[in-house]
This record gives structure tokens, C-alpha cells and sequence, in this order.
């Protein structure tokens, strides 16, 4: 397996910046929140595009992909009644496809609770049928550019749709698609009622990438969780996708985060090797 980290927490750091820190400290890959470059991806032109691509290959670290995906801009929303914000939705869904593509990525993860919350008085079953429909006219662009596109699974204090890796796979069912799959949060499968070894045996081959953070919002390695029996049930999957390190607490600094959290996963493979 390839150890990553997500840019959003290098705060003010310009992403060529985030690409030697990262190759620096041994990471195979970056994950990009696309927010961090640009309000809306349709703005980075063909050249900057090229740039960061070479950028990253000049590192010497890969371009896994992109996170966070409905943070901006503004206005976007997968489980909405109207017919147009959803298509709006679909729409940069698209073009991010398309801009994960340009970059070489190949794998994306949608999260956005935000965005996908079900208000009250909408109807269920109807916002997952909608979630579906916008997913599933994605998937041309999803094959086209190589890329797997991931559903992420989230706590109930997040969202209160898909927030286990069963709803996960049946969404994956819904949409019908092989590029069309899900990933395994550490962080929101703290929630699950029942051990991190079994949410992923659970997710299974439908498993495409791994974020690892402690339910404390820290990274790995910050708090309690036990990170070793996840990496060794990985190992013992023969997974060969990448676990990124994603926080939302940004202390201290980007730095300790980042060169903190490798090494203590870098230590635990390595045991897992010996």
C-alpha cells in the first residue's frame, strides 16, 4: 500500500510547496481538496492544469486525487428537490472528473455532508433515488478519465444519509458501475458498531482508497485508536490503493501533522514487514 497526505491542512501553502514537503518526508502521493486551488475548478486553466501535473512529477510523489469535493462553490447540493440545483451539482461533478483527470488522478472521494443532508420535509427514499440519478449520469466521465469515484461513508453527526459502509455498497448497486465504488474513513467508521477490521472486510473489493485520521479529528498516531490492527488487516487484503492522512484539526502545524503521522505509519508497516 502508498502513503499520502490531503493539502488541506498546509494552510496557505502553494501546492508545488505541499508536493516537495511531502516527497521530503517519504509520501508516495498528494490528495487534493480542489477548494484549496480554486473556487471552482472550471477556473484552472489547461496550463496551470499541465503545471501542477508537472509539478508533482518533478517531486517525484503522485497525484492520487481529489477530496472534499462540494466545498465550493456555493449552491451545490446532490440530494436537493429541485431539479436544477441538482443538475448544477451534476454538472461540477463533471468537471471535476474532468480536472482529476488533467491532473492524473485517479481516484475521488465524495464526502460533502453538507451537500447531501436530507432537510426536513424532504422525502427519504426520494433524495436517494436523486443522489443516485446525479451519480449515475457522471460515469461516462468516470471511465473516460480513468477514475474511480468513491462514496464516502460518514457519521451520523455529519449526515444523516449513507453513514455506514452498507448504505455505501447499496448505492454502489444503485448506480451500477465499476468506476462507481466506496473507501473507508477511519474517523467515521469509529461510529460503526463494530471493529475497523470488520468495515473493511465489509467494504471489500469496493474498497478503492483509505483515509486515516483519529476520531479526535487528529492524525494518526494523536490519539487512541489503534491504527496497527487497520494496517495489518490491509496488509492481510493484499490492498495496494493508498492511505492518506486527513485531518480537520490543524494543529499544531502542517508540518508535525504530516512528518508525525508518516512516520508513525511508515513504523507500523514496516513492523507488519518484519
Amino acid at each position: 500500500m502508498k502513503l499520502a497526505v490531503c493539502n488541506e491542512f498546509f494552510e496557505g501553502w502553494k501546492i508545488e510547496k505541499v508536493f516537495n514537503y511531502a516527497a521530503e518526508i517519504g509520501c508516495d502521493g498528494v490528495e487534493i481538496a480542489p477548494f484549496t486551488l480554486a473556487e471552482s475548478v472550471t477556473r484552472i486553466s489547461a496550463a496551470r492544469r499541465r503545471n501542477i501535473r508537472k509539478a508533482a512529477e518533478k517531486a517525484g510523489v503522485e497525484i492520487v486525487g481529489l477530496h472534499w469535493l462540494l466545498a465550493s462553490p456555493k449552491g451545490l447540493y446532490l440530494t436537493h428537490p429541485d431539479a436544477s440545483i441538482r443538475k448544477k451539482t451534476q454538472d461540477y461533478i463533471k468537471a471535476l472528473i474532468n480536472f482529476c483527470g488533467d491532473l492524473g488522478g485517479t481516484v475521488m472521494i465524495h464526502g460533502s455532508p453538507a451537500q447531501r443532508n436530507i432537510q426536513r420535509g424532504w422525502d427519504p427514499g426520494e433524495c436517494w433515488k436523486y443522489a443516485v440519478d446525479v451519480f449515475a449520469g457522471c460515469t461516462s466521465e468516470m471511465k473516460k478519465n480513468g477514475v474511480t469515484y468513491c462514496i464516502e461513508a460518514l457519521t451520523g453527526k455529519e449526515t444523516n444519509i449513507l453513514n455506514s459502509i452498507a448504505e455505501a455498497k447499496r448505492m454502489i448497486a444503485d448506480v451500477g458501475h465499476p468506476n462507481f465504488q466506496t473507501m473507508v474513513d477511519t474517523k467515521a467508521a469509529s461510529a460503526e458498531d463494530k471493529p475497523h477490521v470488520d468495515v473493511i472486510a465489509e467494504a471489500g473489493k469496493a474498497m478503492r482508497h483509505v483515509h486515516v485520521n483519529d476520531p479526535n479529528l487528529r492524525g494518526p498516531g494523536f490519539g487512541e485508536l489503534d491504527f496497527g490492527s487497520i494496517l495489518r488487516s490491509l496488509k492481510d487484503r493484499a490492498y495496494d490503493g493508498y492511505v492518506s492522512v486527513e485531518v480537520f484539526d490543524f494543529k499544531p502545524d502542517p508540518q508535525t501533522i504530516a512528518s508525525r503521522s508518516i512516520g508513525y505509519l511508515k513504523g507500523i508497516l514496516e513492523g507488519l514487514e518484519s
